[in-house]
């Protein structure tokens, strides 16, 4: 299983929200090379970013720098999401260095646009499926759609074989230190044939555990590895 150390970006810092909740910010240092360095050092791979001004419709140059230099500095595959909504900034951010950028809002209001970009960038785009209550949450998590998250997975996959994979986040798990929603993790593997990464709520050894028992093909780590509640190092073993 493919683990992804979490980077969160606000104003160029490391930072971590409770619930996607603005107002809920912890901020981990001034510098995100800091972090990149230290999950690199700890035997990652590889990283997953996140631009929360870019999410929720702010300044989408924020973070562009920090990104930059986080791929310069550690040279690792950054698959990075927020605020990717037009193909200028898929361009931008490829050219940049990221990896692979994760489609959230407009993939479930704009899904021929998006499975048209899977089509141009081939494995360049992952659909980021952000679920509130199993319906697909918009805008940093500020909206929620009438879009079952399955809906909108099954659609996607229907119109393009080109999807690098889901990013599925249960927003009431996300920084809560309770565990994933493994049901729904489950639900959505059956659903389609692809690859899914597990995000929010992996807390506890047990955790990891648990989802290469249900053979996820990945996950995202965040707040657990920031406060030490895990030692990534361990986590990448259990992975492999």
């Amino acid at each position: 299983m493919e683990i992804w150390p979490a980077i969160d970006l606000r104003h160029g810092k490391p930072v971590r929200l409770r619930q996607g909740d603005y107002d809920q910010q912890t901020t981990f240092g001034d510098d995100p090379v800091d972090f990149a360095r230290r999950w690199q050092d700890a035997g990652a791979d590889r990283l997953h970013l996140v631009d929360l001004d870019a999410a929720r419709g702010d300044d989408p140059e924020a973070n562009r720098a920090a990104v930059r230099r986080i791929v310069e500095a550690t040279g690792l595959p950054c698959q990075m999401g927020g605020g990717v909504r037009d193909e200028e900034t898929i361009v931008a951010l490829i050219d940049a260095g990221v990896s692979r950028l994760i489609v959230g809002s407009r993939a479930l209001k704009d899904p021929e646009w998006f499975t048209a970009m899977c089509d141009t960038y081939p494995g360049k785009l992952a659909a980021g499926i952000d679920a509130r209550d199993g319906l697909v949450a918009t805008q940093g998590w500020l909206e929620t759609s009438e879009v079952t998250a399955i809906e909108l997975a099954k659609t996607l996959r229907e119109k393009t074989a080109n999807i690098a994979a889901i990013i599925y986040t249960d927003i009431a798990r996300d920084g809560m230190m309770q565990g994933p929603n493994f049901e729904g993790l489950a639900e959505m593997a059956a659903a389609t044939d692809i690859p899914l990464v597990a995000s929010g709520g992996v807390t506890t050894y047990e955790d990891v555990e648990k989802l290469v028992a249900m053979k996820m093909p990945a996950a995202i780590i965040g707040r657990s590895l920031y406060d030490g509640v895990m030692d990534l190092t361990r986590v990448l073993a259990i992975a492999e």
